[in-house]
């Protein structure tokens, strides 16, 4: 992934040279994405106007202005462990009736007072449900797929009370087509036919970005065949692992970046997101069994070990046990590699090397399956046709155990590992299975890199947002040709809501930032942004920051259609996380017919010298190109566009927006004759526009309409309209802000109107 048009690759994180004005900043490490073409700068700016928001910001952690009194909060925040306890007699059979009483709980030595103690015997309520025909005609089929959560559950709730938990998680993105529809068919058959009446299963789904939650724990069978068929093969299409040594196909492409190093990325996010799926079940205080279908997961080195455990850790903590499925099933691979594949070349071919390599590649992705399941309390279920069987053995792995849940007396959250011991006191040779510890909870003063990036990682995927943090953000579009547009970010955040950290005599705030953007149609992400910075401020600025808002823009170039984008914002002294989403739509305005073809118009109050950035990311060299590109940088000026789209009084309201007309010469000079200059070209018809302001329907404003020419160099005919309008003399109060641009020659018009706000 390029970034501020340059990067470079390391180990699957991108490292960069950042400029940052008034101050000195370290690389920061970031994700080796898909890599797509992308035109983009960065940077951030002390706007001049305060942001006015609709409701009052959240106070808690705010800087306070001068003259205001400081408030405190108290917080007072236990911890409840819930641990599964099995517990046999010396011939294997379970033992029955035991209270809170029987048992021992110490943790690190300490004595622990158990407060909840269940009792789970499956043995009774399993039945076999009558096996199901299949039917499909009697499955109602949705046009959608509904995305819900998991319902947490209290102490007091007793609907999983002797029931069976299973969770089929779905790993679209390790799974070929073919694999797809083996590992729905092995699940659609459990349901069918080997489903008891102590089941409830819950649907999961991973393809790329976020991890749905398709169906929460039910026992109703119809429901869930419905999802599987309701899902679509192909999603994902197995692209994340990918590897570059002896058995890659020979394709005869000039020397590239080393896939491998992509895929230790690849791997983390699918690591990351099994760690966002145990943590979702973990609300629920019953055993989970979560069945992982996969095609392949291949840890790249010691890289993926820190999020390989982590995920371990997570489950555990949750009381998941992981079964892993090969959804390949049993697999009979030639030396020199499949028809799906291109022959490698070199000598590789006649030294074994790349038979040896296509052998050792399989053992690696199924080595990883069996690692995280044996890690958990699970199984891997390899090398086998059937995976409706990984199914049953998860499910046969819960029959009977004991829930215990205590208030640790240890509140210290350091992160540190904890261990328990489980025992009775009447019956010292009773055989007890459990978890023997877990590792406690971390402040967010306490993360390291790897901590933080996964808040980041894991807060992206959650399809919740967190609002710690007040964002508005602002997405514009200009044609840049016929089938590209540049399309400019903009996310403002109160400076109020922001930390201050003292660091060599100055103030310096930190923040992070991670996002993506999502084709709606296709459901891939198509960019995504990365970025950690220190802004450091002066005295004077720092006093400013608490009454006013910091803009952060990017920019990106993107293809006609409809998007999703995301993104998060934390503030890396308080761990305080802000999301924002929406969907936003760029029009192919060379389809437009009925109207003049006009661009995003963007609402400003400032415009402000490039120097003036307190942060920037990339080469002095890069940026000058992207700021050649950024019709929002004008002889050195930024435009700074208005989120809010509120002015103060004694600022004038700057308006800019491009108009573009295609001019018949730029059309027919490829076939027409050599020299032939159609009379079009040479004088151009102009266009006329101009900003009128209403208040309560009656027109209070209106500038001198403005006649531009097409540019005959451009073969968009790129028009720049800019107007200024002075509003000192007009009356406070919301207005509707209109621009009217209008062709005498083909007599088409354009209507833009938004609502705005004049306060003193």
């Amino acid at each position: 992934m390029r970034r501020g048009g340059s990067a470079q690759v390391s180990r699957g994180w991108g490292s960069r040279k950042v400029r940052v004005w008034r101050a000195a900043r370290q690389p920061a490490r970031m994700p080796a994405l898909r890599e797509m073409k992308m035109m983009r700068r960065v940077g951030f700016f002390l706007s001049l106007v305060a942001g006015v928001a609709g409701v009052r910001a959240q106070q808690v952690g705010q800087n306070k202005g001068p003259g205001e009194t400081q408030s405190f909060t108290l917080t007072v925040k236990s911890n409840l462990v819930v641990e599964a306890v099995t517990v046999k007699d010396k011939q294997g059979n379970f033992i029955h009736g035991l209270k809170a009483d029987d048992f021992v709980v110490t943790e690190d030595g300490a004595p622990q007072t158990i407060r909840y103690c269940e009792h789970e015997d499956l043995a009774e309520t399993a039945k076999p449900l009558p096996a199901q025909t299949p039917a499909k005609e009697d499955i109602t089929v949705y046009n959608r797929l509904v995305r819900t959560q998991i319902a947490p559950e209290s102490m007091d709730d007793e609907r999983y009370k002797n029931r069976r938990l299973l969770a089929l998680y779905f790993d679209m993105t390790a799974m070929m087509p073919s694999e797809q529809m083996r590992a729905l068919s092995a699940a659609e058959q459990f349901i069918r036919t080997q489903m008891t009446t102590a089941d409830l299963v819950a649907l999961m789904r991973y393809q790329g970005g976020s991890v749905d939650i398709l169906q929460d724990f039910t026992d109703d069978r119809n429901r869930l065949l419905s999802i599987l068929e309701t899902m679509v093969v192909g999603e994902g299409q197995g692209s994340l692992d990918s590897v570059d040594d002896a058995s890659t196909a020979d394709t005869g492409a000039a020397f590239g970046q080393d896939d491998s190093e992509f895929n230790v990325f690849n791997t983390d996010r699918q690591l990351s997101a099994l760690q966002t799926a145990a943590r979702m079940l973990g609300q629920v205080n019953e055993k989970k069994s979560l069945i992982y279908f996969a095609g392949f997961m291949r840890l790249n080195g010691i890289d993926n070990q820190a999020q390989m455990h982590a995920t371990a850790d997570t489950a555990i903590k949750a009381g998941v046990t992981i079964w892993t499925v090969d959804a390949r099933g049993l697999v009979a691979q030639a030396p020199m590699g499949d028809a799906t594949q291109g022959s490698p070349g070199g000598q590789s071919m006649y030294t074994g090397a790349s038979a040896l390599a296509v052998t050792t590649n399989f053992q690696q992705s199924q080595d990883t399956l069996y690692s995280i399941a044996s890690d958990t309390g699970g199984k891997a279920f390899l090398d086998n046709n059937d995976l409706s069987q990984g199914i049953v053995q998860a499910q046969d792995s819960i029959s009977d155990y004991y829930i215990l849940g205590y208030y640790t007396t240890n509140t210290d959250q350091n992160g540190k590992f904890r261990r328990i011991r489980i025992s009775l006191k009447n019956n010292q040779e009773a055989k007890l299975d459990y978890r023997q510890g877990y590792f406690a909870d971390k402040t967010f003063n306490k993360f390291n890199d790897v901590d933080r990036e996964r808040q980041l990682e894991d807060a992206l995927m959650l399809e919740d947002p967190i609002t710690d943090l007040t964002i508005q953000m602002e997405v514009d579009y200009f044609q840049l040709n016929r089938a590209e547009y540049f399309v400019p970010i903009i996310v403002k955040i109160p400076g109020r809501e922001l930390a201050l950290a003292k660091r060599g005599g100055a103030e310096i705030t930190r923040i992070d930032f991670i996002g993506e953007i999502k084709d709606l149609v296709g459901g891939t992400t198509v960019q995504n942004v990365r970025d950690n910075v220190n802004i450091k401020l002066s005295d004077a600025t720092a006093q400013e920051l608490a009454k006013r808002p910091i803009e952060y823009d990017t920019g990106y170039t993107l293809l006609p259609g409809k998007y999703m984008i995301k993104f998060l914002a934390r503030d890396d002294e308080t761990g305080r996380i802000g999301t924002y989403q929406t969907t936003f739509v760029i029009p192919n305005l060379n389809k437009e017919e009925k109207r003049i073809p006009i661009s995003a118009v963007v609402l400003s109050s400032q415009r402000v010298e490039l120097k003036d950035a307190i942060y920037e990311a990339g080469k002095a060299k890069d940026q000058a190109k992207n700021n050649a590109a950024d019709p929002l940088v004008q002889d050195g000026r930024k435009l700074i566009p208005s989120v809010t789209r509120v002015f103060g009084a004694g600022h004038e309201i700057y308006v800019y927006f491009q108009a573009y007309k295609q001019s018949a010469g730029s059309a027919t000079s490829a076939s027409g004759a050599a020299g032939a200059t159609p009379a079009a070209a040479v004088n151009p018809r102009p266009l006329f526009a101009f900003v009128s302001l209403y208040q309560n329907g009656k027109k209070l404003f209106e500038t001198q309409p403005k006649s531009i020419v097409p540019n005959v160099a451009s073969r968009l005919g790129t028009m720049g309209l800019s107007f200024d309008l002075g509003v000192d003399k007009l009356p406070r109060g919301q207005y509707e802000c209109q621009v009217t641009v209008l062709d005498p020659s083909t007599q088409k018009a354009a209507f833009w109107r938004t609502p705005i706000l004049l306060v003193q």
